[in-house]
């Protein structure tokens, strides 16, 4: 029912008809009579909704404490579901200030974006209920609005702003949230003194639920999250948890200012949104934890990440064109990794160009000029060159807009070429398969402006800027033993091939001292050369020659950066001749990291120092139990056994648990994965039964993983919200991969209409379960998949599809052309 009044009591025009735009979610009021201009007009709605399970708009989720059932109506309004709730012009640019009150039943909480003011017991229709009432919001888009009524409690601090972080009466009790409320009061400082803008609110209240899709939503003043990504226990929790917890709350404060203070006109540019977002999250979780190094993960986390899927030929620009993102599915389709993680990477570039101080000026003044508003991506190019101007002090070789459109509006990267005999420079569109025709067509001709940071021999040079295809500079005539290095800890977003000379003077340098060569490059030299040897510029012999040096190597990056790439390898060939080669191979060159780690840990009796150090003692373990080190073995068998005997004293570090576990699982057999499946029931913290969701995937056994598989239709035995995650790592064990593909080809019309109105994870799972395709069979059932589902559809998934087909057929002619040498070079190293 909806009815339309003036607000000086004139005669409103009478509504004819209702109805719903089904495709644009719009809800159609018809008039009798136009509206005047310049009247104040107010439209009442009265509207029923149903509180289901589907983790979209006004949603129920349900867990259990002290054995009995629990409810908690809470929200999820981005990007589209505002309207779910209640009808509203739900577009970012439509802000408005939200009164709201919510009644819920006596005895409960309710949460929303203002501050309580007001809580009046009263009975309606017999009921006996609270009526709460908030503060007005600020001006806001629809989709920062949320609601939460649960029975929770809370930590606070009102040190200046009041922060409270709610959680499970338990889980309150039992102190995870203490490490949430001691990051959050450090991060909005951070913050406060990075935009130079005061924090805009009265309170900032976070909350942990069972039921969540997405890792976290900066609502604004009520910040929803997963419950492992805000919960965290000392005792039980990793490290890899921590630094989970203290980017996810940096990234969605960092959305306070820039995001929910500031907003995109439209979802076209949301890139810059998260882009940013993640870009700053490290700095916040820096500031709070100085000693972890986090500014250096955005390399492995977000640049070598995106990095693989913009350099298909199936990827997209940073940028879309407005009248291309129109219908809900589109809209959610690009909160994807190039949003939030080539955002993030191509932003880390231009501060670092421009300056951090300039940066900062720029944002500032985009800020304070548009609080409250909206804006498009060109605003903030605008205020960053008059911070250019202003400081006198920045050379760029053309306006920050020119540059950046061409990062910004059209796809991938570039590779940077540098002969070193001659000193030319050149660039070209990176493609992962050379032989993908590229169908977008860009205005820039896919030519990039591209800042280089370079060092030669150790010693770094001026930064110097490559400006069309192709160009020379004399510096970098290289002559004996002196190399060059271009992309210096890899602030650009680009990749670098050399001359073989030059390659072959760099891995001189790395197998005799690789510490001359910054860390962040070591992992780079890895990344870059296997990518080429799959876009076939350089041998593939070469690129496996980048792991040699491993044997010296005790740093996290380098080490991370090739198993990432051997990864790739092993999915290639894991089913071929080459595998024993392979494992023998990688088994020399981490036994050494393994005694290493066992050294410094006294036997495993101590935790390594750095947090590094403490992911690659993880990466040791993991590697050296999987090529069969049998200290390995032994090692995390008699810790699991030691468990299993005293399921109450679990022995086994946090950090070391997913590994452990899943060595375990996949050494054992029925008696394991039970005891594991038993202990997730249990599990008093998310973080831990993640760890053990992902251990249950690594049984060898096909029975054992059919049946995990069919447990992701049940809710009751995997939350909704966890089902892509399984499947995917039962995809990504080799005993389960086909069972996997099977599995979502059977069911992908139910799993898409059943999870499918709150989900951004349909791209991941179509990804996931096809990472490892690269036959013509499998490309034959992968096309007869996307054929026999057109009428159900794909939503977020469509641009993964896409993708999936492309990196299947570069992966068959990849294997193809490249199995005899892999053989080989295998062959020989392992003797």
């Amino acid at each position: 029912m909806a009815r339309l009044t003036t607000v000086n009591n004139t005669p409103a025009p009478a509504i004819k008809s209702t109805w719903t735009q089904v495709t644009t979610q719009y809800l159609v009021i018809e008039l009798n009579s136009k509206l005047k201009a310049g009247e104040v007009y107010r439209l009442f709605t009265e509207f029923v909704g149903e509180l289901a399970d589907d983790l979209a708009g006004f949603y129920r989720s349900e867990y259990f404490e002290d054995g009995v059932k629990k409810v908690v109506a809470t929200s999820q309004m981005h990007p589209t579901h505002a309207r779910k709730t209640f009808p509203c012009f739900d577009e970012p640019a439509m802000k408005a200030v939200f009164h709201i009150t919510v009644l819920h039943e006596r005895g409960t909480v309710a949460l929303s974006n203002g501050l309580e003011i007001e809580k009046v017991n009263t009975t309606v229709s017999g009921t006996a209920v609270t009526i709460t009432s908030f503060q007005p919001t600020e001006r806001m888009s629809s989709y920062l609005l949320a609601l939460v009524v649960s029975d929770y409690t809370n930590v606070h601090s009102d040190e200046g702003t009041l922060i409270r972080i709610w959680a499970r009466r338990k889980a309150v009790s039992d102190g995870y949230c203490a490490y949430a409320l001691n990051l959050t009061g450090p991060i909005l400082e951070f913050f406060e003194n990075y935009y130079a803008v005061s924090y805009p609110l009265s309170k900032s209240d976070q909350i942990a639920l069972p039921d969540f899709y997405f890792g976290a939503m900066e609502n604004w003043g009520l910040v929803t999250y997963r419950e492992a990504n805000l919960l965290y226990d000392p005792v039980i929790s990793s490290n890899r948890n921590q630094e989970k917890t203290a980017t996810i709350i940096a990234h969605e404060l960092a959305h306070m200012w820039f995001g929910n203070l500031v907003t995109l006109k439209w979802w076209n540019e949301v890139w810059l949104n998260e882009g940013f977002a993640t870009y700053v999250s490290y700095l916040g979780a820096d500031y709070a934890e100085p000693s972890w190094n986090l500014k250096d993960l955005i390399v492995l986390r977000d640049v070598h990440r995106v990095f693989a899927i913009d350099a298909l030929a199936s990827s997209h620009p940073l940028s879309s064109k407005e009248e291309d993102i129109v219908k809900p599915e589109q809209i959610t389709e690009v909160f994807d990794v190039i949003s939030y993680s080539k955002g993030a990477s191509v932003l880390r570039m231009l501060s670092d160009f421009l300056t951090e101080s300039v940066f900062l000026q720029g944002l500032k003044t985009y800020l304070n000029t548009f609080a409250h508003k909206n804006t498009v991506g060109s605003d903030l190019w605008d205020h960053l060159q008059a911070a250019v101007d202003a400081c006198g002090a920045v050379p760029l070789p053309m306006t920050v807009g020119n540059i950046m459109d061409r990062w910004v509006l059209q796809m991938g990267f570039p590779v940077v070429s540098i002969n070193t005999a001659t000193g030319q420079l050149s660039q070209k569109h990176f493609l992962l398969d050379p032989e993908s025709v590229v169908e977008t067509a860009s205005v820039f001709n896919y030519e990039w402006i591209v800042p280089i940071r370079w060092m030669k021999s150790g010693v770094e040079q001026t930064p110097v800027w490559l400006l069309e295809k192709s160009g020379e500079n004399n510096g970098m005539e290289m002559v004996g033993a002196d190399w060059v290095l271009l992309n210096l800890n890899l602030t650009g977003y680009y990749r670098v091939n050399y001359d073989p000379g030059n390659w072959e003077r760099i891995l001189n340098q790395l197998n005799n001292q690789h510490q001359a060569i910054p860390v962040i490059n070591r992992g780079q030299i890895v990344d870059d050369a296997f990518n080429l040897a799959r876009a076939k510029m350089i041998p593939i012999s070469l690129a496996l020659n980048t792991t040699r040096f491993l044997l010296k190597e005790t740093d996290y990056i380098p080490w991370q950066a090739a198993l990432d790439n051997l990864d790739y390898v092993y999915l290639m060939f894991d089913q071929t001749d080459v595998y024993d080669s392979m494992q023998a191979y990688l088994k020399k060159q981490v036994t050494p990291l393994f005694e290493h780690f066992r050294n410094i840990t006294m036997d495993w009796s101590k935790v390594p120092d750095g947090h590094m150090e403490q992911y690659n003692q993880v990466n040791a373990i993991r590697v050296a139990c999987s090529t069969g080190v049998v200290a390995c073995r032994n090692l995390t068998e008699a810790w699991f056994t030691q468990w299993m005997q005293n399921p109450e004293q679990n022995p086994i570090h946090p950090n070391l648990r997913s590994t452990v576990y899943c060595s375990a699982v996949a050494a054992g057999g029925a008696r394991e994965w039970d005891f594991v499946w038993e202990m997730l029931q249990y599990a008093s913290i998310s973080s831990e039964a993640d760890k053990l969701m992902t251990a249950l995937a690594c049984t060898k056994d096909s029975r054992l993983l059919d049946r995990y598989l069919k447990y992701t239709l049940d809710p009751a035995m995997i939350r909704k919200q966890d089902a892509t995650r399984v499947i995917v790592q039962i995809a990504g064990n080799i005993e389960g991969r086909k069972l996997a593909w099977n599995f979502v080809r059977l069911n992908w019309k139910y799993l898409f209409t059943e999870y499918g109105a709150g989900s951004f994870s349909f791209a991941e799972l179509i990804s996931g379960v096809t990472r490892t395709f690269s036959t013509q069979c499998q490309l034959d059932q992968l096309l007869q998949f996307k054929e026999e589902n057109a009428d159900v559809g794909f939503g977020s998934a469509s641009s993964a599809l896409e993708q999936a087909v492309e990196k299947t057929k570069a992966s068959m002619n990849w294997v193809t052309e490249h199995q005899r040498a892999v053989s080989d070079w295998f062959r020989a190293e392992a003797a």
